[in-house]
């Protein structure tokens, strides 16, 4: 028995509950939700977890369609401008600091960036300077 709290823990499309039921099914076993004291051993369990997960599909697909209908307004409107770059504005003194022999983690530190960040402009730093 494969045990999951929620229903939107275990998948976020029917098609996904479809395909992790055939990996259940394959090993004999039954799924089983908490939240909802549901059980595939039965066919009403069956039943109403294909029920359920259309309908969680559905009212995912209605949030997200609402979503980008706001971040269209914002942007008509002016008041939605994205994520500012924060790392690659600082670039330049990233690489400074690492031809100076800063490791990355203490570059990011300084910067306050993330050391990942650090990682992906010296990357593409050197990927530069080797395509000369």
């Amino acid at each position: 028995m494969f045990v999951v709290t929620k229903l939107d823990r275990l998948a976020r499309s029917v098609a996904d509950i479809v395909e992790i039921m055939k990996v259940i099914d394959g090993k004999d076993a039954s799924l089983r939700i908490l939240a909802l004291n549901l059980d595939t051993k039965t066919p009403t369990g069956k039943l109403m977890l294909n029920l359920l997960g259309s309908i969680a599909q559905f009212e995912r697909e209605l949030m997200l369609e609402r979503q980008r209908e706001g971040i269209a307004k914002a942007k008509a409107e002016g008041k939605h401008k994205g994520r500012a770059p924060t790392a690659r504005a600082k670039g330049a003194q990233a690489i400074e600091l690492h031809k100076r022999g800063i490791g990355p983690s203490e570059i990011a530190r300084q910067l306050g960036v993330g050391r990942t960040s650090v990682y992906r402009i010296l990357g593409s730093a050197n990927a530069s300077q080797s395509d000369r």
